[in-house]
Order: structure tokens, then C-alpha cells, then sequence
């Protein structure tokens, strides 16, 4: 079934390596993992928007749990927080700090890089009333550890601001400044004149189209992009909306802020990039998009940005950040960046002399789990060459001969005396581990 990806053991290694070090740089930064159920109400799920398309229903869950509700499986990781920190809001501690690894389910086309089953991996600061602006920088920065710690090529972070954006629209006569958003934010998809014809069909004027266009081929890796979005407003104002005005002014400073912030902790991440729109309308200050230097095609990994309201109801401003992990494994393992240094967690195979011995072999085996040792006995009490043959087709690095007391790594012919209670693999090999390639 097409969309939904299975792992050999070996490409089973490199996700779970994957997972563990977004988790670890996550806890780090004092972010706290939650787990949300998998199951929402599918009039949640979708809210006012058209996702309904994307959601799988669960019908006999839905007769025999709620008969009056329908319900669906997750497609995102957002819509079940908003709803985890609306009901538990009196029990959590703010800012709420939390991330957040589980599988969802959308349906839509599979194709590389999209998957009907996947990983996500979010993490969001959510304040009960109001959220510091600092902490824009801050979501950017752990994210931008994280993907440095991967295996992947350089990510950027492609910033911009949509408070800068909408007060820019504004002052240009775009009156509908959402559906303007959602037309540039296809720029990439349609081309300039795609986007021109969505404008124009929207009732935005041709000179507006020519600004709206020119502030989007605006970008810098630092805060240089001040001085040509301000020589672009001078040329573009047509509306005295001093409302308007402040939203610019206003977006222009928080974004020259963020993206020296980011910069400063970890070098050349962050460009400000006026072409990123993120269509969806409930972002309201920074908007993150995240694309990994030689492998543009993929599009953007990692996505998010600023909100002022968690809940549909208002109120739980917050900023966020999510990986598509399952995007990222299959570029990986498809391109060849990583492997896996073995399929097996079994560091060592202690043979089996014969069978009549074969207890004193499961001794040992023993005696180096309960130290941390994942070890293995052969499956039969065959001529040891044929039991080495055995451990190299497991991709085992290590045989153990209890007679002799001895161990081998297959891999270069060495052979030492060992002993059970004190024998210790070499760090690289006591777990398998993701290489870089």
C-alpha cells in the first residue's frame, strides 16, 4: 500500500536515531514530551478549513464509543495539542514548554517526501496571556541544533514576519490580505504568473501585484534586508494606514532581531526571506520555513511559526516548530547520507561448543546483558566456522569461544582473552548507530 512506509532493521536503525537525538537536543532545552491520543473529533480536526479531505474516520470506533460524533485519526500535531492544553490548562505550568514525536495519518497523494503514515516532530512555547518575542529566536535556535545534530546536509532557516507582510499589503491597497498569502505562498508551485492571475482574480491591482512580488524576491542572511524592503516601501506606500504602517515597522525590527539571534547561536541558519507566506491564517508575527542545502527539491523539512491563539476560542499565544521526520528518514536512506553500522543489536555471539554446553554459553550471554551487552547465543552447536559465518551474516562483530575463554572480532581477525564479568566492545560497537556516509 503505497504511503505507508515499512523499515528493514538496518533503516529501522537510522530513524530511531533520529528520534533519540531530536529527543535528546529537545530535553535539553527544558522542552517536555507529551503524548497525544491518536483519535480526535473530526469537526475539530477540521475546523473551518477544507483538511476534512485529509482526515481517515474511524467508523466502528465512532458506533461503538460516540455514536453522535465522528472521529478521525490526527493529521498534524497542532490541532491535538490546542486541544490538550485547553483541557489541561489548570494543571500545566506557563510558558508550557513541549514536544512532541508521534505518527499521523493525512490522506493525500503519496509521493517522495510525502507519506500517508509519518513522523512528526513538533515543539511549542505556549503562554496563558502573553508570550515574550525572545522566544521566537529561542524555538528557531533548539530546532536549528537539532537538524545540526542529524544527518543530514546544512539546513537554512528561511525566516520572515507576518506582521511585516500585512502591514506591506495593506499600505499597497491589497485589501484581502489572507487570500493574498495563500497565492504567494504557492510562488514556488504556480510561478510568478500563477500568483499574478490568483491576485488579480481577487481584485488586487497590477501595481499591487508588482510590489507584492518584488517585496517576495527580497532576502539576506542577516539584517542587510532592511535597507531594500525600505527602499521598496518608499517606492510602493499608496494607503496613509498609520495601523498599517506600525504592523510594518513593527515586523520589519522583529525580524531583523530574529534572525540575528539565530545567526549569533548558530552560524549562517537563519536568512530573512520575504517570499515565505505560510497560508495558514493563524500566524501572526514570525513564519519558519526550512529547506537542506543541496536537496531543495524536497521542499521545506521544517516548518511553523508564531501564534496569538492556541485555542479557537482565543487566548495561549505561542510559537512552534514542526519536522517531518518521515520526509527527512526517507531522504536519508534514499540518497545514501547515513546507514545503519549494523541491523542487529546484538554486539557479540557466544558460540556453542555443544549442546550439552549450551548452558554455560546462555551463562555468559547473561552475565554480559546484565552489564549492558546485548549478546546472542548461536542457534546451534555447529563447527565454529560455520557459527563465525553465522554472526557475520547477523552483522555481529563478535564471536565468543567459552571453551577458550576467548572473543574475536570477525572483523579484523584479532582474538583476546576475555571474561564475562569484565569484557567490554569498543564504544562504537556495544550499539548499533546511524554512520554518516
Amino acid at each position: 500500500m503505497s504511503g505507508f512506509p515499512e523499515w528493514s532493521p538496518s533503516e529501522r536503525v537510522v530513524e530511531a536515531s533520529i528520534i533519540a537525538s531530536l529527543r535528546e537536543v529537545f530535553a535539553l532545552h527544558g522542552f517536555a514530551e507529551i503524548e497525544t491520543r491518536a483519535v480526535e473529533l473530526t469537526s475539530r480536526l477540521a475546523g473551518d478549513s477544507d483538511a476534512a479531505k485529509e482526515i481517515y474516520a474511524l467508523s466502528r470506533l465512532a458506533a461503538e464509543d460516540k455514536p453522535d460524533a465522528r472521529l478521525g485519526l490526527h493529521f498534524d500535531l497542532t490541532v491535538p495539542f490546542a486541544r490538550y492544553v485547553e483541557e489541561f490548562a489548570p494543571s500545566l505550568v506557563f510558558p508550557f514548554r513541549r514536544y512532541q514525536i508521534q505518527k499521523v495519518w493525512r490522506g493525500e497523494r503519496p509521493q517522495e517526501g510525502r507519506y500517508r503514515e509519518f513522523y512528526q516532530a513538533d515543539i511549542d512555547i505556549v503562554a496563558r496571556e502573553t508570550l515574550p518575542a525572545h522566544l521566537d529566536a529561542e524555538v528557531a535556535i533548539v530546532m536549528a541544533r537539532a537538524l545540526k545534530a542529524l544527518p543530514i546536509p546544512k539546513a537554512t532557516i528561511h525566516m520572515n514576519n507576518r506582521r511585516l507582510v500585512e502591514g506591506f499589503y495593506r499600505s499597497v491597497g491589497v485589501t484581502d490580505v489572507p487570500g493574498a498569502l495563500r497565492s504567494v505562498d504557492k510562488l514556488d508551485k504556480i510561478g510568478s504568473d500563477g500568483v499574478r492571475a490568483e491576485l488579480e482574480a481577487k481584485g488586487v491591482s497590477s501595481t499591487a501585484q508588482d510590489a507584492v512580488l518584488e517585496l517576495a524576491k527580497i532576502h539576506s542572511r542577516d539584517a542587510s534586508f532592511i535597507g531594500a524592503i525600505d527602499d521598496l516601501w518608499q517606492t510602493s506606500f499608496t494607503n496613509g494606514d498609520d495601523e498599517a504602517e506600525k504592523l510594518f515597522a513593527d515586523g520589519v525590527a522583529e525580524l531583523a532581531a530574529l534572525v540575528n539571534a539565530v545567526n549569533a547561536a548558530v552560524p549562517g541558519t537563519a536568512v530573512a526571506d520575504l517570499r515565505i507566506a505560510r497560508g495558514l491564517d493563524y500566524y501572526t508575527g514570525a513564519v519558519f520555513e526550512t529547506v537542506l542545502e543541496g536537496h531543495e527539491d524536497l521542499g521545506s523539512i521544517c516548518s511553523g511559526g508564531r501564534y496569538d491563539s492556541l485555542v479557537a476560542g482565543g487566548g495561549f499565544p505561542g510559537v512552534g516548530l514542526s519536522i517531518g521526520v518521515s520526509r527527512l528518514v526517507g531522504r536519508v536512506l534514499s540518497a545514501g547520507l547515513a546507514s545503519a553500522s549494523r541491523a542487529v543489536p546484538s554486539a557479540v555471539l557466544i558460540a556453542v561448543t555443544d549442546e550439552d554446553s549450551r548452558g554455560a554459553s546462555d551463562a555468559i550471554a547473561d552475565a554480559l546483558r546484565a552489564r549492558g551487552i546485548p549478546a546472542e547465543v548461536a542457534p546451534s552447536a555447529a563447527k565454529f566456522g560455520k557459527q563465525i559465518q553465522h554472526a557475520e551474516r547477523r552483522g555481529i562483530p563478535f564471536v565468543w569461544f567459552p571453551d577458550a575463554g576467548e572473543v574475536k572480532d570477525i572483523r579484523s581477525g584479532a582474538q583476546e582473552s576475555a571474561r564475562a564479568d569484565s569484557w567490554e566492545p569498543p564504544a562504537e560497537d556495544r550499539w548499533p548507530r546511524t554512520v554518516r556516509t
